[in-house]
């Protein structure tokens, strides 16, 4: 997102805003902020989606350069969410467009939208070799993380006072759930499905608590370089399997001319995925068990299955793949800043930061480095690699997330993996919640 906004230099310096020429960006701020604050702002998708685009645009530029903030905190991104619940908590906007902005939210059914695209483009985008290689080394090396920080986050939580079941649902979930776009957002729409309740109540907490993790995800990170260089024995500088195997080396990305008939194509299946999920949570298959599995759970199953058997064609692939590079990136400050405005109170996220929600943070974050770096060993990976790779790069932000840990941690190399751990990873944790959300809080 921070690329959007460039300073050229030719004849005369030009500054843009989300790409758009500053002076021009101003004069639409200004007929938007006209609407809003006279509040003729109509109850139409266009009009939600003006103020939405608009108004989160200069966060999100502004976020991305502030220092410390954009390196740790994440960037425009949060900014918009913090400054979408101040708005919200204080009414900063008129009731009017805040109403416009949550039925947009949730009546429109842009969030459907937004989850749909980006599970389908995800897993797709993972290479089906890849894919399968995952499922017999990798794998379990996630499950192994996914284990160890319940557990170092169950036993932290004991300390202070806290159930299994909240520590469980309420923090290690969000936290190893994938980021935000993919992983805490549709966990929210799951979590509101099987208790009831908004998915704005568990949003407010698992934001937060993502953010902690995060930042101590990139901290751990940077240490666990050092103790490379001193243990050279626990780590590949960036290989992960021992005897200098390159696990990629036939991965080769498929070279196709990207026509935006296939990034229609690649709407058109993501919508069609979702609708053959909501075919087997409404009708077909609504539980298993007699536990209820949402709509979201079964579309992560059968896209990962299409691209496992192969039966998606490449254009159409890459095609969802491409509307999903635009939907994460271009819209996710749209998505932040709508998420903001939807929220039921700004102070539940002051809240959540207390100390003893850092030390479990911080607890599931170690667990999951451990749990990955313990299996990892005994597949035949590097411990530190597998680590960073598959247990970290679980319980950070998503993408953006993996970046900062592989920068902080001196092994770009691992992107792959990582990529794996933040998609593939993510989703078991949404199949997962479905499953735990039906049979403790439902």
């Amino acid at each position: 997102m921070g690329d959007t906004a460039k300073i050229n230099y030719g004849n005369q310096r030009k500054i843009t805003i989300f790409n758009i020429p500053c002076m021009l960006y101003v004069v639409m701020l200004v007929v938007i902020l006209a609407c809003i604050y006279l509040e003729v702002v109509p109850f139409t998708l266009p009009a939600s989606l003006a103020v939405l685009l608009v108004v989160s645009a200069v966060l999100g530029e502004v976020g991305d350069r502030i220092p410390i903030w954009n390196e740790y905190i994440g960037g425009g991104a949060i900014l918009a969410f913090v400054v979408g619940g101040l708005i919200y908590t204080y009414e900063w906007m008129p009731r009017q467009t805040i109403e416009l902005v949550i039925h947009f939210f949730d009546e429109f059914g842009y969030i459907d939208l937004f989850v749909s695209v980006l599970i389908t483009g995800s897993v797709l985008s993972i290479k089906r070799k890849l894919l399968l290689r995952a499922l017999t080394g990798f794998f379990p090396a996630i499950i192994g993380g996914i284990v160890m920080a319940s557990v170092f986050g169950v036993l932290l939580g004991l300390v202070f006072g806290k159930s299994p079941v909240e520590i469980l649902t309420l923090y290690m979930l969000p936290i190893m759930g994938g980021g935000t776009g993919a992983g805490a957002i549709p966990m929210s729409e799951i979590y509101a499905s099987a208790t009831g309740q908004t998915a704005e109540k568990f949003l407010s907490f698992a934001l937060p608590i993502l953010t902690i993790a995060n930042i101590l995800c990139i901290f751990t990170a940077s240490v666990l370089n050092k103790i490379g260089n001193s243990k050279p024995s626990w780590t590949g500088n960036g290989e992960l399997l021992k005897g200098n195997v390159d696990f990629d080396a036939d991965q080769k990305e498929e070279k196709l001319e990207l026509k935006l008939e296939d990034v229609a194509a690649g709407l058109a299946l993501a919508c069609t995925f979702y609708m053959l999920g909501t075919l087997f949570s409404k009708f077909l298959l609504p539980t298993i068990f007699g536990i209820q599995i949402h709509t979201y759970a079964y579309m992560i199953v059968f896209v990962a299955f299409s691209n496992v058997f192969n039966v998606i064609p490449a254009n159409m692939r890459q095609g969802a793949k491409r509307l999903q590079g635009f939907f994460g990136t271009n819209m996710l400050w749209l998505q932040m800043l709508a998420v903001g405005l939807a929220l039921t109170d700004f102070n539940e996220i002051i809240a959540a930061l207390t100390i003893p929600n850092v030390i479990i943070a911080g607890g599931i974050v170690v667990g999951a480095f451990v749990g990955s770096a313990i299996v990892g060993y005994l597949v035949g990976f590097y411990p530190i690699e597998a680590g960073i790779a598959a247990g970290l790069c679980m319980a950070n932000r998503g993408g953006s997330g993996d970046i900062a840990v592989l920068g902080a941690s001196k092994r770009m190399s691992l992107i792959s993996y990582a990529q794996i751990s933040s998609r593939l990873g993510g989703a078991i944790i949404l199949v997962i919640a479905s499953v735990m959300f039906g049979i403790f809080l439902g």
